[in-house]
């Protein structure tokens, strides 16, 4: 990892803070993505006291902004000449219907079309590494999942359950895509489920129920630590060279579900989704 260049999104908190640690500490020099400039002042003197590497950058954007993301990946080809490793790890999810700030519902437009944007404008940079690796987190809640094509902003029926897995149904047939696509060159693509991480989950901990249900599900969670292992382990492991294509789950190729694999699919996402942020 010494002198690899390693972007991490979502990296002030969570498995994303605690990939951006772990990279840190294999001595990459580690770029994190946050939204907010204050929690990720916060989370970069953490990494940096415990990784000892002082390698570490914060570079602000808000993937739910296509003018945000734009800006972002200027600034980071001023900065940097090469992108070894890009994780795409962070994601939202919502009980209510929101939309992001050009109009996308916004787990859609954040877990999906934000990176798709991201990983494309960043893609000449990752072409230029002798290695390269593209780490997608998906979710094992893609197997819910559908791509509603007809109304993929869910205005006429939403809930979060619906949005969540489209949105992570959509970070699989993205990675296998671009792996299609990319197959022949230095750069490898797969995605993970990080399995159920311990985290705030939208639940109210100062209340009495939300104490309740906290005690009780804690004991089936993971540590964000321990989230971020199969992240870790697909961006650097030596054994992994080469392999491209495939979904993890604890540091394991698994399958995903049938749909992931339909390679229209796959190609009607990317095309529209091409569209939608702009790059046809």
């Amino acid at each position: 990892m010494l002198g690899k260049t390693a972007l991490v999104t979502g990296a002030n908190s969570g498995t994303g803070l605690w990939t951006a640690i772990g990279l840190a500490k294999k001595g990459a020099r580690v770029v994190m993505l946050c939204r907010s400039k204050e929690r990720g002042e916060e989370a970069l003197k953490e990494v940096k006291k415990l990784s000892h590497n002082d390698q570490v950058d914060l570079m602000l954007c808000d993937l739910g902004s296509f003018e945000s993301i734009r800006s972002f990946s200027k600034e980071f080809h001023d900065r940097y000449d090469v992108l070894d490793i890009l994780v795409n790890n962070a994601g939202v999810t919502l009980p209510k219907r929101e939309e992001t700030k050009d109009g996308f519902e916004l787990q859609f437009g954040v877990n999906h079309l934000g990176h798709f944007l991201l990983t494309n404008l960043l893609l000449d940079l990752i072409k230029k590494s002798k290695s390269a690796r593209i780490v997608v987190v998906s979710s094992g809640a893609h197997k819910a999942g559908k791509i509603h094509f007809e109304d993929l902003q869910l205005k006429k029926s939403f809930n979060m359950i619906k949005a969540y897995s489209q949105s992570k149904l959509a970070n699989l047939l993205f990675a296998y895509e671009l792996s299609h696509r990319l197959k022949d060159g230095n750069i490898t693509v797969n995605a993970l489920h990080p399995g159920a991480v311990a985290s705030n989950m939208g639940i109210n901990r100062d209340t009495g129920f939300g104490k309740f249900v906290t005690k009780k599900l804690k004991p089936f969670f993971q540590t964000p630590e321990e989230g971020a292992s199969t992240s870790m382990y697909l961006a650097t492991a030596e054994e992994l060279e080469g392999i491209t294509g495939k979904y993890y789950y604890q540091m394991k190729p698994i399958e995903s579900s049938k749909q992931s694999y339909n390679r229209s699919l796959q190609k009607k996402l990317w095309q529209i989704s091409e569209v939608l942020v702009g790059l046809k």
